[in-house]
Parts: structure tokens; C-alpha cells; sequence
């Protein structure tokens, strides 16, 4: 299994950051997303289900996330989700944000990553953690430069 958490401060105030995690602009901080679908309760509620198609190359997969967690408070926000991709990898991800001083807000993005089958477990014994950890940079980036190009 993989792990992370990981953390950077945005020059931008929560409320804006957070938009950027709402289904109409998931696209924006993931790009790779093709499909992202509310199909079961409303995308700020534990329990919602979106069904994602996600391109990786000329492969498209498509799984349903999960849920699991959603906070939307003034001075922090929280959302957990979860999937199976490739019916190899079960994938937790969290997105906290912190309200700072002065209209900063900190990300905080953790997650995992594990094998459910023996091809998963086989393939995540084969994965280097320096590749997983230049993943999660390159996202706390692309976050990052999404915010700054609001208003």
C-alpha cells in the first residue's frame, strides 16, 4: 500500500479553493477525468455516488466514487472519497482545506492507495513511492494554479 498527506498554502481565500472541488469544476484539478456523474444523492452529502471515467492513455476506465466523508464549514472543508479502479486498486483520497489569516487557505490532500487482488497487490509492489509522490505534487500544483487564475 501507498500512503501520503501532504500539505500547501494558497494564496487564495477557502471558499474560492473549495469551488474547485465541486462537480461542475472537477475537471479543472483533475484533468484526466472525461465523466464525472452524480448518480445517487447530492454531491455535498456522505453517501453521494458519481460515476467517473477517467482516460490514462488511450484506455478510458470507469468506476464509481464514493463519498465518505463531506464538511463544508466556514473555517475548514472535507471531502473523502473513495473507488476501485481497474478492479485492482482501492483509492482513499481526502481534500482538507484550512482558512488562514490574511484570505490563505491551507490543502491538505492525503490518500491511499492499495491492491485488492492479487494483479493489484503485485502491481503496487512494483510502483515506486517517488513516482506516487511527484503524482500528488503535480495535483497540489495544478490545484494551486487553478485558484490563482480566479478572481
Amino acid at each position: 500500500m501507498i500512503q501520503w498527506k501532504e500539505e500547501i498554502v494558497i494564496n487564495k481565500n477557502i471558499e474560492h479553493v473549495w469551488s474547485l472541488f465541486l462537480d461542475k469544476n472537477i475537471k479543472k484539478i483533475m484533468p484526466k477525468v472525461e465523466e464525472h456523474t452524480l448518480i445517487e444523492k447530492k454531491e455535498h452529502e456522505v453517501g453521494a455516488k458519481h460515476k467517473q471515467k477517467y482516460r490514462e492513455g488511450k484506455r478510458v476506465e470507469t468506476y464509481i466514487v464514493e463519498t465518505l466523508a463531506y464538511e463544508d464549514r466556514e473555517d475548514k472543508k472535507k471531502k473523502q472519497i473513495r473507488f476501485v479502479l481497474g478492479k485492482a486498486f482501492e483509492i482513499s483520497l481526502t481534500f482538507t482545506l484550512l482558512k488562514n489569516e490574511q484570505d490563505t487557505t491551507t490543502l491538505i490532500y492525503e490518500g491511499s492507495n492499495k491492491g485488492v487482488n492479487f494483479i493489484g497487490r503485485a502491481m503496487m509492489k512494483l510502483s515506486s513511492q517517488k513516482g506516487n509522490d511527484d503524482v500528488v505534487k503535480e495535483f497540489l500544483q495544478r490545484v494551486q494554479t487553478e485558484a490563482m487564475k480566479g478572481s
